[in-house]
């Protein structure tokens, strides 16, 4: 009965962050956080610099929060960049449900590296990870070995920067949705 309580008491908590981050207006600076983490990635993963000079648009998410206990929720703002330009503004959204608790930040960048990839998620309503191009999330191991040369995915995607601790098994999609251009 605590445990089904507490699974409610999350539900709620995290339905109310979630409503105080639907608000589709963008602080001043998202841009300047942009560039900010991106460079903070640059210093720490030599490739993703390299990639991003072959890449057709990255989107960044300088800031995504995820929280929960059983039931769980994520959620960030972020902006796609093309040629150095901003391209628009888009969310981040995700429910999960299993063995799961804490609350945990982080930064999200997608590097799409074909046309095609790039062309598919700007026509889509709303993107799903796993779903269409192909995602491969880069790991400290991948990296070491990654090149321009042997970068053949539709999409490459860093997770990094995290602040906080979450731990456990959860199913999860991640949604992504154009907010503002």
């Amino acid at each position: 009965m605590a445990v089904h309580r507490q699974a409610v008491a999350t539900a709620l908590l995290l339905t109310a962050m979630a409503l105080t981050m639907v608000d589709p207006a963008y602080p001043q600076g998202v841009d300047s956080d942009v560039q900010a983490v991106l460079n903070e990635l640059y210093q720490t993963t030599p490739i993703a610099k390299t990639l991003a000079t072959e890449a057709k648009a990255i989107l960044v998410f300088p800031n995504v929060y995820k929280a929960g206990f059983i039931v769980g929720a994520q959620h960030g703002r972020g902006e796609l960049v093309k040629n150095g330009q901003h391209a628009g503004y888009y969310n981040i959204a995700a429910a999960s449900y299993g063995l799961q608790a804490g609350v945990q930040g982080f930064s999200y960048a997608m590097f799409f590296m074909k046309d095609s990839a790039l062309s598919y998620f700007e026509k889509s309503a709303g993107f799903e990870v796993g779903v269409g191009p192909s995602v491969v999330v880069v790991d400290a191991g991948k990296a070491k070995s990654l090149t321009t040369t042997t970068a053949r995915d539709d999409v490459y995607a860093f997770i990094y920067g995290q602040k906080g601790l979450m731990a456990g098994l959860g199913l999860q999609g991640s949604k992504i949705t154009k907010v503002g251009q």
